[in-house]
This record gives C-alpha cells, structure tokens and sequence, in this order.
C-alpha cells in the first residue's frame, strides 16, 4: 500500500520566474522556491498554467524545473506538470521530471482538437510510460481543456498502476467526492472552494493564488483538521473577495499576484509572457489594495 501523507496539505501553483529581457530567470526560480520552503507549504505543482506552461519552450520548461529541485529536494513534495500539446515533447518533459527524482507527474488532456477518450488514455498513457517509477495525476481543467474528465476514462486510467490521483479543477465539488470512490486521491484546484472541495475528500489543495497569501490557505487546512469548519469558511470567504480584487486590474492575475508578492517582500519574479496581459499604471491601485486586504485577514487570522 503507498503512502500518500507526502501529498496531504497546500502545494502552490508555482510562477513562472522571469528576467529584464522575459527569459527564465534561474535565480528568481530558486529564490521563489526557497520563498515557499519558508513559508511551511507542504509541496508545489510545478509547470502547470500558474507556471505559463502553454508559452514555454520545452527548454524553459526544464530549466524551471531543475532550479525548484537544487532548492526543493528533501524539503517539499513536488509535482511536474509535464503536459505538452504532443504526446513526443510530454515525453520529454516527464522523462526529465523522474531523472530529478519528482515526487510525481502530472498532465492535462491535449487541448485544442476534442479527442475521443481512449486517444486522452493513449496520450496520458504514453506520458506516463516514459516515467516508469513515478507516480502519476490526472489534471481534470475542463474549462481550459475544452474536456471533462469522466468516471469511464478514470476506471481505465486506473489500470496504469501509476495512476494515483486526480488534480481537480472542475467546480463541482461532487467530482472529488466521485473521483474519490474510484479509490484515487484527489486535490482541489479552484482556490475559491477549498474549504468545500476538503470537506468533500480532498486530500489537499493546489492553487494559483495561494503563492500570493499561503499564510491563509495554511491556516484553512489546519483548522479543517483540527474540525473547525465556521472559521475556515470565514478565511475561505475573505481568500474569495481577495481574489476578485487580485483579478479586477487591466492585467493578467499572475502579474497583480507577482507585483503584490514584490510588494509584501516575497521575491521578484518578473512580469508575464505575452500574450498574457502586463500591468498598465492604473493597477498600481489594485496592487495596493491586494497587498493590504492579505496583510489585514493575515493579522487576523493567522496570529
């Protein structure tokens, strides 16, 4: 039987790291990791779309990779998103990722043209066979994918011993409780239902804005173990209004969230990748007005 504890708790989304010129900035990598080892978060995810995968090249790709593991290793548990729209580079990537000793893979369905499900098991499949000693989840985003995950394409999944979870993405919290029948664990994805997708069976959660206040989301997994439901919700609801604010500037969420780290004294990780959205002068208030909501509910509720 595997032991699962190293996958319990709050893994950040991790963010792509970038330098004056847009490249891959190694040593804001490393810095942002070593930001996480700080913080007391249990692992990251590490590639994923709070990582800007989609506009990497397999090279920065693995650069991104290598530099969270000289840091991580032995510290978090780590899980690379290795997915690429071709099942040839996803290879790639995830033979890379267990060369580095990963604690798992991860990858979402191809996106773009709609694949029948047993062409979705044959790609996640042939990902995972080019990692044959790691574990393996599932990425279920069908708002992004453009395809759901269902309980047939799960039970052949499970026939790949690698298969032991699913990163959950989707809405409704019925999924992870479905999910969790089938006998795999489950993270919850979107950070605006934490406290419901844990109530539901999550084994933990991963999230994109939980770099930019992991204090708080820390504090909603200690408190749904401890049983106190009615003061998680009451962070959950306050995390919630946060990130309305974090997504109403002109740009993209992952350069508020970025900006409003530099701002509390977190690392600085550069702007974003085009076509993603940059910040315009205008969201300097929105910045402002993150930064201080996190520092007011982290005076709050974290003491």
């Amino acid at each position: 039987m595997k032991d699962f504890t190293k996958f319990q708790g709050i893994f950040p989304a991790f963010y792509a790291c970038y330098d004056e010129n847009g490249a891959i900035n190694p040593e804001g990598v490393r810095a942002l990791t070593q930001y996480f080892v700080d913080k007391g978060v249990q692992g990251l995810y590490v590639g994923g779309s709070s990582g800007e995968c989609i506009y990497h090249s397999i090279d920065d790709r693995k650069t991104v990779l290598e530099n969270v593991m000289a840091v991580a290793k032995g510290k978090l548990a780590i899980i690379a998103h290795v997915a690429c729209n071709n099942t040839a580079d996803s290879r790639i990537l995830a033979a890379h990722a267990e060369s580095l000793g990963v604690d798992a893979i991860a990858a979402i369905p191809p996106i773009y043209f709609h694949l029948p499900e047993h062409a979705i098991a044959k790609y996640w499949n042939d990902i995972s066979d080019a990692a044959p000693n790691t574990d393996f989840f599932v990425y279920n985003i069908p708002q992004l994918a453009g395809v759901a995950l269902t309980i047939p394409l799960v039970r052949e999944m499970k026939k790949n011993p690698r298969v032991i979870g699913v990163k959950n993405s989707s809405m409704p919290v019925q999924d992870i409780q479905m999910f969790r029948d089938e006998g795999l664990i489950v993270f919850n994805g979107p950070d605006e239902q934490l406290v419901s997708g844990l109530a539901m069976g999550a084994i933990g959660g991963i999230g994109g804005t939980y770099g930019a206040m992991p204090e708080l989301y820390l504090r909603i997994y200690e408190l749904l173990r401890a049983g106190q439901v009615e003061a998680a919700r009451e962070i959950q609801n306050e995390c919630c209004r946060i990130i309305y604010k974090l997504c109403s500037a002109h740009g993209n969420m992952y350069a508020v969230i970025k900006a409003v780290m530099r701002k509390r004294g977190g690392p600085d990780c550069g702007g974003v990748r085009l076509p993603l959205a940059a910040l315009i002068d205008s969201d300097a208030a929105v910045v402002d007005e993150s930064a201080a909501m996190i520092d007011a509910a982290i005076a709050k509720y974290c003491k």
